[in-house]
Order: structure tokens, then C-alpha cells, then sequence
């Protein structure tokens, strides 16, 4: 009997489950949905079977994330890719914080789920929504491995002097506080995926990873090791994103709560949800900003400009920090498709030997390709980041090993 191929990756929110399932021999996609607004009468499970190209869509309640994954069971036995399949070889989860505990893909047991457990504080928005997904996927095939990769991972490689606020390390240590960053797995395999561009292998190569999306972080790779990254303790940290601060005096916090009177949770959700682009425009599709820019409107206007202003500054000093750049990568759904966004973070660094061609960079594509012109010093790309894939490449190689 041939060994089991198949991994099933799981990236389960709040109040949403994504899911794909790839068999590994070729890293195709077998099936691949997402279950929205759990907990709601309005929930959606939309599913789509890659042999035939077919799409289901259901729409009502699904009481939480049992339900929502014994629903997404049944659709994958539907297209006879269950999971009681003997060719189902692992469950890949998504773990968006895993301390300085976790350094790598780690198969769950149950001092995992503790240690999980215990790093919510640092992160209370995600980490309970992965471990219920990991629970109720280890409920459905007890039998199975199921494996935790960390968005944090990455970046553990980054050095003290990166990694360390400057603050007193025995009350930092007590209440673990540092720079962890997050988007790890779109880092890894987008730096990775840079240096196979370029002709190289990643330990020839120092990329600045540009993840866009609407949360936003970038990277310092040298030679396939992070050495710095923007997001710091949580994901507020460093760019401006769609509805995220990003970088902020800390007497801001103290100031809202003197002078402005606002409590703590409400500092929380100004910096975390009614910040970034929306909190400057009211806008945070990119696409949308773009469009009121070109009619003339000066607040999304000034909203461009100061997410283009801290993206050239996170340029400029990751590329001191790298001493040699060999590429700027950009990724996620805004630095894959808003050239006007790559155009303008790049202009005016020509002295670094970054430069854009216009015309490459307005071609449209889902393949890996250089925008910058065949003269430049530092390459100029744009490769489609791929997370899932990334975490059922180290899911099986886990359970590989």
C-alpha cells in the first residue's frame, strides 16, 4: 500500500475556518472553502472540488467551530476526498502565536495545547480560535498527526538585538514581552520562492519581504534567515494597514486615556480596528483608495501617502540592516495587485539601484516575475505568497520525518 499523500490544512478564526486540501506528490489543491460568520444565523460554507471545477454554496446557522468542520467533512466526502481517507496523511493547523516555545512545525500533543493555551495573553484574537479548530479536528480523527505551524516561527531566528524592547528585561521576561512578528509562513515561502526567481538558493540571498494585505508586516531575510521584521509583541506594530495603527508613540495610549478619557478597550479598538487606512479615509480596500485618489480626493489622497511614507521607511532600513540587498519582494493581495502601491513605495530609491519599469510592473499575473528593469543593482518582484502551501510542505515533512 503506498503511503498517505494528502494534507488538510486548517487556518480557523474567531468566527471562520479556511481550509484546503492538497495532495503533496505535485502540491495540488484537491479542494479547498471557507466556513464565514460562525456563530450566526448568516453563517456560509462555500466549497469548491478542484477535479471538476464544481462550486457548492450553503447558507445558514452553524452553532460554532464543531459544527463548522463536522460541515466541511461532509463536503470533502461529498467529492470522495473524506476525512476517513487512508490517503489523508496529516491535519496542518495554523498557529497564528507560538512564543519563543515553538521555533518550527511541531505535531500536537498535549503539553502543545498547553503551551498554545498559555500564550493567549499575547495574542486573545486568535490563538483560542486555533485551538478550538485543533480540538475539533483531533475529535473528528483522533487517529491522525495533526501538526501546529506557527506564524511566529520565522522570525525566532531574529537576533536579541532586534528582537528586545528597550525596557527592563526582568519585567519583559516575566510578562514575555519582545518582538515575536507574524505573517511568518508568507515570509518564508515568498523569500524562499525570491531566491528561486533569481536563480539561487536562499542561502546566497538577502530579500526585503513586503507582505500587504490588510495586515500589513514587513522583513529582513539574510541568506533564508529573518533577522528583523516589522510586527513586534502583536500585530499592531510597524505598517500602516487597513484598519491597524501600525508604528505609534506609546504616549498616545496614555494621552487618550488622560486627556481624551477613553478607556483601555477603547484605545484597543481605535488602534486595532478604526485606524490604518479606514481610520485615515474611511476606506480600507486599496483598490477603493486608488480610485478616490485619481478623482481627486484629497483624504484618501493624504491616506496614500502616509502608508507609502512608512513603507519607504521600512525599505530603507531593512536595507541597512541587510548591508547587501539582492531583492525587494512584494506579496499578499495589495503588493500582489496594486501596482500603483509598488510604483510609489519604490520611486525615489533609485540611489539604492531599486528601480520599477512601468510596463512590467503594470502587467497582471498569478506567476512569480520582476517588475524591475533587466539594469537594475537590486531586483524588484512580485511573487504570489502561498501559506497554505507552505503549511502543508512542513506538515508533511514533519510527518514525513
Amino acid at each position: 500500500m503506498t503511503s498517505p499523500t494528502r494534507v488538510l490544512v486548517l487556518n480557523s478564526g474567531s468566527s471562520s475556518v479556511k481550509y484546503q486540501l492538497l495532495d503533496m506528490r505535485d502540491s495540488s489543491r484537491l479542494a479547498v472553502g471557507l466556513v464565514e460568520r460562525i456563530g450566526e444565523q448568516t453563517s456560509r460554507l462555500k466549497h469548491t472540488c478542484a477535479a471538476t471545477g464544481a462550486t457548492r454554496e450553503h447558507t445558514g446557522p452553524i452553532a460554532d467551530h464543531d459544527a463548522a468542520l463536522k460541515a466541511v467533512a461532509e463536503e470533502l466526502a461529498r467529492d470522495g476526498l473524506g476525512l476517513d481517507s487512508p490517503q489523508l496523511a496529516a491535519i496542518g493547523h495554523r498557529v497564528v502565536h507560538g512564543g519563543l516555545f515553538f521555533t518550527e512545525p511541531t505535531v500536537i500533543d498535549d503539553e502543545v495545547l498547553t503551551e498554545i493555551e498559555r500564550l493567549i495573553p499575547v495574542a486573545p484574537l486568535h490563538n483560542p480560535a486555533n485551538l478550538t479548530g485543533i480540538r475539533t479536528a483531533q475529535a473528528l480523527r483522533p487517529d491522525l498527526p495533526q501538526v501546529a505551524v506557527f506564524d511566529t516561527a520565522f522570525h525566532t531566528t531574529m537576533p536579541q538585538s532586534a528582537a528586545r524592547y528597550a525596557i527592563d528585561p526582568k519585567i519583559a521576561d516575566r510578562h514575555r514581552i519582545r518582538r515575536y512578528g507574524f505573517h511568518g509562513t508568507s515570509h518564508a515561502y515568498v523569500s524562499r520562492e525570491t531566491a528561486r526567481l533569481l536563480g539561487k538558493d536562499p542561502s546566497e540571498v538577502n530579500v526585503i519581504v513586503l507582505h500587504l494585505g490588510n495586515g500589513a508586516s514587513a522583513s529582513a531575510v539574510r541568506e533564508g534567515r529573518c533577522v528583523d521584521t516589522s510586527m513586534g509583541l502583536t500585530p499592531l506594530e510597524g505598517l500602516v494597514m487597513g484598519t491597524r495603527s501600525g508604528d505609534l508613540d506609546p504616549a498616545v495610549i496614555f494621552h487618550l486615556e488622560r486627556v481624551g478619557g477613553m478607556s483601555t478597550d477603547e484605545i484597543d479598538t481605535l488602534l486595532n480596528k478604526r485606524s490604518g487606512l479606514f481610520g485615515l479615509c474611511g476606506d480600507n480596500d486599496m483598490r477603493e483608495i486608488r480610485r478616490r485618489v485619481d478623482e481627486g480626493d484629497e483624504e484618501a489622497r493624504l491616506a496614500f501617502d502616509i502608508y507609502i511614507h512608512r513603507l519607504k521607511k521600512y525599505i530603507g532600513a531593512y536595507y541597512a540592516v541587510l548591508g547587501r540587498v539582492d531583492a525587494v519582494a512584494f506579496t499578499a493581495g495589495v503588493g500582489e495587485n496594486a501596482a500603483p502601491v509598488r510604483e510609489a513605495a519604490i520611486a525615489g530609491l533609485e540611489t539604492l539601484g531599486l528601480a520599477v519599469d512601468s510596463g512590467l510592473n503594470a502587467v497582471r499575473s498569478g506567476e512569480p516575475r520582476l517588475i524591475s528593469p533587466g539594469s537594475a543593482r537590486v531586483a524588484v518582484a512580485v511573487v504570489p505568497t502561498d501559506e497554505e502551501l507552505e503549511i502543508a510542505t512542513q506538515t508533511y515533512a514533519l510527518v514525513g520525518r
